[in-house]
């Protein structure tokens, strides 16, 4: 027989539910109990930062130090970071520019300018408890790798600064190895400066959208053959864009020394985008890049604007100015 739950059995439930008042109800629990900014170590002559990878799964970033080379780490919810790899020459690592993660925790470091006319690695790839897996050159040797992301076969992308391409990073039959993915020479105009920089993959995962700082354009690679055309985002003024970062639709474009972000709407293909809005950033910080990091943007303040930087070195959730 089914039998109908009295009034005082209805109450004791309600009263052993908990109260879920509508400021609780509209705060994102990573919001709760976590810094509002991440100290960098620095060192004494002056540190200046670039590059930065978040590992979602164990709630880690990595930020990469230009002068030296360091990689440092930081946990989602402690204010302090650490220096996780050393610079220095340290695995021949003397610059690092763009940081990634994959699924499996491990960490992949560009290195700019560091192999140019050095014979020195000109990427990196770590284990999650720092071991190397292996520090490559590419195939060329006039290569800048910029920044670098995960792509959907889980090999990782780096960009080059010093020409329109892509090399394709991967283990393969139990080796690493690093190619010469794509080259847009021809579609992409090369500029004096940085051109090729921040890269993110497209919502559908067919392509790579790629920033092109000096120019002020995005660029879409298409994953099945290497293609690149140019995103149409209706003239928006994007010059000195760095990092990019997709949350869905949404692009954010972290535009360096102008010191401003631009939010576009990007279509799931990645091929046209529409500026939603334009804001200005901390005038005091040229932030380079960003990661999302359980719920929340992590930037980077470079201190590119400082002849000899000093402290404090700061990763910040909040870039606008005020």
């Amino acid at each position: 027989m089914t039998r109908t739950p009295t009034v005082l059995t209805v109450l004791t439930v309600l009263a052993a539910a908990p109260l879920l008042l509508p400021a609780q109800a509209q705060a994102q629990p990573s919001d709760r109990g976590r810094p509002g900014t991440y100290l960098l170590t620095g060192d004494t002559g002056g540190s200046k930062f670039e590059g930065i990878g978040a590992d979602e799964r164990r709630g880690l970033f990595y930020v990469s130090e230009t002068t030296g080379g360091e990689i440092h780490r930081g946990s989602a919810g402690v204010a302090q970071t650490e220096e996780w790899l050393g610079g220095d020459g340290t695995d021949g690592r003397f610059t690092a520019r763009g940081v990634t993660t994959d699924a499996g925790g491990r960490v992949y470091v560009a290195g700019g300018p560091n192999g140019i006319g050095t014979g020195r690695p000109d990427l990196w790839v770590y284990s999650p408890d720092g071991e190397l897996l292996a520090a490559l050159r590419a195939p060329d040797g006039n290569v800048f790798l910029n920044d670098v992301a995960i792509g959907p076969d889980g090999a990782a992308y780096f960009t080059n600064s010093n020409a329109p391409q892509v090399y394709r990073v991967a283990r393969d039959g139990g080796d690493w190895s690093v190619t010469q993915w794509a080259d847009a020479t021809g579609t992409i105009e090369q500029r004096p400066g940085f051109n090729l920089g921040g890269v993110v993959v497209s919502a559908d995962r067919s392509a790579l959208v790629v920033a092109q700082g000096n120019a002020g354009l995005l660029w879409r690679f298409d994953l099945a053959t290497g293609a690149a055309t140019s995103v149409d985002t209706g003239g928006a003024a994007l010059t000195d864009a760095d990092g990019l970062v997709r949350q869905g639709s949404r692009l954010t474009v972290v535009r360096n020394v102008a010191r401003m972000l631009a939010t576009l709407e990007l279509t799931a293909d990645g091929r046209s985008a529409r500026l939603v809005s334009q804001q200005a950033t901390d005038p005091a910080r040229v932030l380079t890049t960003a990661k999302v990091l359980h719920g929340r943007t992590l930037y980077v303040d470079s201190k590119f604007d400082e002849p000899v930087a000093s402290g404090p070195y700061e990763v910040v959730t909040d870039p606008l100015a005020r």
